[in-house]
């Protein structure tokens, strides 16, 4: 119990455990794995209770929704691809078309929908997070489930404004989907997508440096692919999502 607390409460690893409480490091590993506790990523970092994980048994059973905030990259490229200096001057020229004087960079909005069986995952560079926003990007990404053979039975998504409006969840149940939503303050009930988010913006947004937000926008589409359709999962035993899907090629409907 004493290195269970002392692992949990301080994040100790066995060579600190050990001296602690008078135990060698190998006893303490033995003790740590037997509970289950041996890897610092299988712990909650604010609780240092064991990570839960959990996959629905089909496809369209669950399906997590989230959003994933980016900074746009001025025309011409960002600090990162032509230095500060070139960076600050393309972030003060580029202009909004309809306002040519006033210089407008800000975000782009990601929505992204996953799969919580198959991983099949879609997703969309959008202009905000408003509630019709949102509410719009889900009845596309209901389109793209349903091409594949899925039917969708629920929704998760964390608790943001435009999830939480009556639009967003009238939309769902008028095709009879239910809506869920995590509980405060726990985004790791909605992991896998935001699992997604990171692998988003590790092989899509910051794969290399782009020259414009356009560029980076187009790139979003060879992503998806490669993700659903050749990109290994290790939760999929190697597989890609693809894999999963109750009609990948379309032979029946």
């Amino acid at each position: 119990d004493r290195v269970c607390t002392l692992r949990q409460t301080r994040k100790l690893g066995p060579a600190r455990i050990g001296p602690v409480l008078g135990l060698p490091a190998s006893t303490v590993h033995r003790i740590l794995t037997r509970h289950g506790l041996h890897r610092l990523a299988w712990l909650d970092r604010p609780t240092g209770r064991p990570i839960r994980r959990y996959e629905r048994s089909r496809p369209g059973e669950l399906v997590h929704v989230d959003i994933k905030k980016l900074g746009n990259i001025p025309d011409g490229g960002g600090w990162r691809t032509v230095g500060r200096v070139a960076g600050a001057h393309n972030r003060q020229a580029t202009t909004d078309q309809r306002k040519s004087c006033k210089p407008v960079i800000g975000y782009s909005y990601i929505h992204s929908a996953v799969d919580d069986h198959s991983r099949l995952a879609y997703s969309e560079v959008l202009t905000d997070e408003r509630k019709e926003t949102a509410a719009a990007f889900w009845q596309r990404a209901h389109t793209f489930f349903t091409r594949h053979g899925i039917t969708v039975e629920r929704v998760l998504t964390d608790n943001g404004s435009c999830y939480k409006s009556k639009l967003f969840t009238q939309t769902l149940t008028a095709a009879g989907i239910a809506h869920k939503r995590i509980r405060p303050y726990r985004p790791q009930t909605n992991g896998k997508v935001e699992r997604f988010n990171r692998t988003l913006l590790d092989e899509w947004a910051y794969l290399r440096p782009y020259t414009s937000n356009d560029e980076r926008t187009a790139a979003l589409d060879t992503f998806l692919h490669n993700y659903n359709h050749h990109r290994c999962h290790t939760s999929l035993g190697g597989k890609p999502p693809i894999s999963r899907v109750n009609n990948p090629a379309g032979q029946y409907t």
